[in-house]
């Protein structure tokens, strides 16, 4: 029985089992699917996978500003920039000069953000 991961090679390994025993549960109906010994063992193997990212993978903070947040709310809304831009009443080269740090937002348009997007109204005036 793995007790640590020594190695990306191992951790690529727990992955893999850690991924099926989501896949099965997500088929079978939910977490309550698996058996105690398939939970005890997918709640140890994510135990490793955190120890091992924990001291080894250097992830990188994202930046979290407004254009970052925006730029993430067209890809999870699957629309163009331009489509934004008209969902919350703007010309879009304003929304894109927002966007790339030229211009510097609103009033107008951090309501917009906030009452179209549901972006928190605190997130957007600490980041303004």
């Amino acid at each position: 029985m793995l007790d640590k991961i020594r190695n990306e090679k191992q951790y690529a390994q727990v992955m893999v089992l850690i991924e099926n025993f989501i896949q099965k549960a997500t088929d079978g109906g939910g977490f309550s699917t698996l058996s105690e010994t398939e939970a005890n063992e997918l709640q140890r193997l994510t135990r490793l996978a955190e120890a091992y990212e924990d001291n080894n993978l250097k992830i990188m903070p994202l930046p979290v500003n407004i254009s970052a947040v925006v730029e993430n709310k067209i890809k999870e809304m699957g629309i163009t920039q331009a489509a934004l831009a008209e969902m919350l009443g703007l010309g879009t080269s304003k929304l894109s000069q927002i966007l790339n740090g030229k211009r510097e937002p609103d009033v107008a348009f951090l309501k917009a953000l906030h009452s179209k997007l549901g972006i928190s109204g605190d997130f957007l005036i600490e980041k303004a």
